[in-house]
């Protein structure tokens, strides 16, 4: 699909399925607390990390495909941009009426899970339309939005898993 890259995406793509994997057991660290709680943190932390490498992943997986046209593999990418936005602003959305009962949000979460995912996935969409122009540019943009996505879900299930490790219930915090 996209001359050259293959190396790219197989590597970014196995990096994403791994760490999707990793997320299931670090949500294993959700077990004791208040279900509630816990649900509606997977829902604005966790879920967004797993949709990034999932976004990823699908990008990789569809740049495999023999004999798949641009135009083709442009919609694909579109239709992964969008699905991944629509779970950026959900994130947006849920952060900024996050109740303050156990304390505000941090400053850096409404950027880093909701505000630059959300820009990130407007440039893929972007990209995508440019794929499907043969656009010189857009292999180049969607290859380094992607290594952004993959970085930044790796940030942030970092972020979310060394929250809540420490504050376990039963671990004296």
């Amino acid at each position: 699909m996209i001359p050259g890259w293959n190396n790219f995406y197989f590597l970014i793509g196995s990096a994403a399925a791994s760490l999707t994997g990793l997320m299931f057991v670090a949500i294993t660290l959700m077990s004791g607390r208040d279900r509630a709680t816990a649900l509606r943190g997977i829902a604005l932390y966790s879920t967004p990390s797993l949709v990034h490498f999932a976004a990823v992943f699908s990008s990789s997986a569809v740049t495999m495909i023999p004999g798949l046209t641009a135009p083709e593999a442009a919609v694909v990418f579109g239709v992964i941009a969008v699905a991944g936005l629509a779970c950026a602003l959900r994130s947006v959305v849920g952060i900024l009426r996050a109740p303050t009962g156990s304390g505000p949000p941090h400053w850096s979460d409404f950027w880093l899970y909701a505000g630059l995912p959300a820009a990130l996935y407007v440039a893929l969409i972007a990209s995508a339309l440019g794929e499907s122009a043969n656009a010189a540019w857009a292999a180049r943009a969607m290859a380094g939005l992607l290594l952004a996505l993959l970085l930044l879900g790796v940030r942030n299930a970092w972020d979310t898993v060394t929250w809540m490790a420490p504050t376990r219930p039963g671990s004296g915090a």
